[in-house]
């Protein structure tokens, strides 16, 4: 953070967190077919990795990280995996005392299947819908809102910290307010909307976003669907042209700021570095929040007085309420194209994805796929000295080699841009 001129008293990386989170792909296949699709033209050819080699890279992330590493799974869609291997790779997370988060679209993602996964400790459920999927019968994102609710039902009463993702790009930008309107209205249930500007990386096939499509412009709709203020300058995750965030408590469906104190904020985060939060249970989180501020009677009573000033303001709102107050955060996180890296940005990347040889910027994951996903890999444990066939999912006791063009695509695997390619003929 230093060395990219990111360090300042309201950053969080180096302070609280070694790094944002670590994306654990455990599938390269998906359900659905996206526009905007991160994977690559050859995902769809490469089987799922052995169980084995997930955990080994489970115990790779916890070596570099330590415990509380927010761990996503994903893919692909994670929900594809074998329900048992799904629910084992999430108990073995959570048993090295790191976060687990499930990312899906949602589709296989049923209430019975969210329940088993609490139980082995998952402790976030992030749900990506978007106009990007092309989910039929929904043509705007207003009516993708039906399958957002959907969905926030099925979570409605778990264990679960739940987020929402959205992938911005031209067609959908000027209806993000539509979509914040709908997560203040659920803020009991939802605590994150994450915002993903478009990038031409992977399969995707709308290519480079137009210059309407920026983080400024986001932030603008984000605040125009809150109906308020907000400061997403307050705290910074990582990079500030990768991240911006901001935070807000919602009253009766009133959003009200609630990083509008910098000073208040930067000096809770210095005194506070030592704490973690627990994300599924509000009460628990605010008493830890609490405990750390009273220890600190300068910092409480300045505290005190943001507490006051905003009770204040929210006066009408906390008596019709009956003093319930929600906790809701919007993220906007802008990826690069693959064609448009830039090496100080990678190099304070706080995204990562973890390989077979450890963990890499996801900007630059998702611009080099295929020379993670296709390349063989040399296992190790009970299957030492065997290397692995991504294609063809064998072991075998020599290295296969990288694999032919002609076993990479079919009709049955292409994805996005293949598809053209492939439409006279096989290669």
């Amino acid at each position: 953070m230093v060395a990219a001129g990111q360090w300042n008293a309201g950053q969080f990386m180096g302070r609280r967190w070694p790094i944002g989170c670590v994306a654990l792909e455990i599938t390269q296949r998906c359900n659905l077919d996206c526009t905007a699709c991160y994977l690559s033209e050859h995902s769809e050819a490469v089987k799922d990795l052995p169980i084995e080699e997930v955990f080994r890279r489970v115990d790779m992330i916890f070596r570099h990280y330590g415990p509380n590493t927010d761990v996503q799974v994903t893919g692909g869609d994670p929900t594809l995996r074998r329900r048992d291997e799904l629910v084992a790779i999430v108990r073995r997370i959570r048993e090295k005392g790191m976060r687990p988060a499930l990312f899906t679209n949602g589709i296989r993602a049923k209430r019975d299947l969210l329940e088993e996964l609490a139980e082995a400790g998952l402790i976030d459920v992030a749900f990506h819908v978007d106009l990007t999927q092309q989910r039929k019968g929904h043509d705007s994102e207003l009516a993708l809102n039906a399958v957002r609710q959907q969905y926030v039902e099925r979570a409605r009463g778990l264990k679960l910290s739940i987020f929402f993702n959205t992938t911005v790009c031209d067609e959908n930008l000027d209806q993000i307010p539509d979509v914040v309107r709908f997560f203040v209205r659920n803020s009991d249930v939802v605590r994150m909307a994450s915002f993903q500007l478009q990038a031409e990386t992977g399969r995707g096939i709308v290519g480079r976003r137009g210059p309407t499509v920026t983080m400024p412009s986001v932030m603008q709709k984000i605040t125009a669907g809150a109906g308020t203020p907000l400061s997403f300058d307050t705290l910074q995750i990582g990079h500030s042209r990768c991240n911006r965030c901001a935070m807000t408590l919602v009253v009766n469906g009133t959003v009200y700021d609630f990083l509008d104190d910098h000073r208040l904020v930067e000096e809770v985060l210095r005194h506070t570095v030592d704490l973690q939060f627990d994300r599924q249970d509000r009460s628990q989180a605010l008493r830890t929040v609490m405990a750390g501020v009273l220890r600190r009677p300068r910092l409480a009573w300045h505290a005190i007085g943001w507490a006051v000033r905003k009770c204040w303001q929210a006066k009408v709102d906390l008596a019709l309420a009956r003093c319930r107050v929600n906790k809701l955060s919007f993220f906007i996180h802008d990826f690069m194209d693959a064609c448009r890296l830039e090496r100080e940005r990678v190099d304070a990347c706080v995204f990562a994805a973890a390989t077979h040889a450890g963990p890499i910027s996801m900007c630059l994951h998702n611009a080099k796929r295929d020379a993670f996903i296709l390349d063989p890999i040399r296992l190790e444990g009970a299957n030492s000295g065997f290397y692995w066939d991504p294609l063809s999912g064998r072991m075998t006791s020599e290295n296969p080699g990288p694999p032919r063009e002609s076993a990479l695509a079919t009709r049955k695997t292409a994805r996005g841009r293949l598809r053209r390619p492939l439409a006279g003929g096989s290669r």
